[in-house]
């Protein structure tokens, strides 16, 4: 099984690929309908239930612009399944081009180390979380446009931003007790 590599592939004009992860397959389908919907250029989103992707396919497969890990907090397999899958990516995925969405935050039967299990996982790989409300569809809506901007940013749709510098803007993701590394 290969690795996904980011730039493996040549990006096509005004197209934009997205890939999401998610073990359950609860909020990912009504998520890919949103983003698709979007009309200033072509989203195309791609679904897996966890990495690596197969390899019969893997010529006509489009370079992947943005990588999703859809964890759902009330589910200790799909935080194991996104912490498995994160080994068949190739590092240059975690300059800007991998987030995390996390559902399911608001529920008091979620216990407080498995949220704080998957900040110290993104705050390592320095890579955006996101949380996202999928019961209404406003949460959905609302879900949809903020992985659309970081989409836009991955894909080079913005003028002077780079993925790497979305990278470092979101460095902060965990709290300060939470060790990082220092480059003092």
């Amino acid at each position: 099984m290969a690795l996904l590599k980011p730039f493996s592939k040549l990006p096509c004009l005004n197209t934009a690929n997205i890939l999401l992860v998610e073990s359950e397959e609860q909020f990912q389908q009504s998520l890919a309908e949103t983003l698709v919907e979007e009309t200033a250029f072509t989203v195309n989103v791609r679904l897996a239930k966890s990495l690596p992707l197969p390899k019969e396919n893997e010529e006509s497969r489009p370079r992947i612009d943005l990588v999703v890990f859809i964890i759902n907090l009330t589910s200790e397999l799909s935080f194991q399944s996104a912490e498995a899958s994160l080994k068949n990516l190739d590092p240059g995925y975690f300059l800007g081009k991998v987030c995390f969405m996390v559902t399911n935050a608001r529920n008091a039967s979620v216990p407080t180390e498995r949220l704080d299990a998957v900040r110290k996982l993104a705050a390592s790989l320095h890579c955006p979380m996101l949380f996202a409300e999928d019961q209404t569809p406003d949460g959905v809506t609302n879900a949809t446009e903020r992985l659309l901007a970081i989409l836009k940013v991955a894909a080079g749709f913005v003028p002077m931003a780079t993925a790497l510098y979305l990278s470092n803007l979101t460095r902060r993701t965990a709290p300060p007790d939470i060790e990082q590394p220092s480059f003092d």
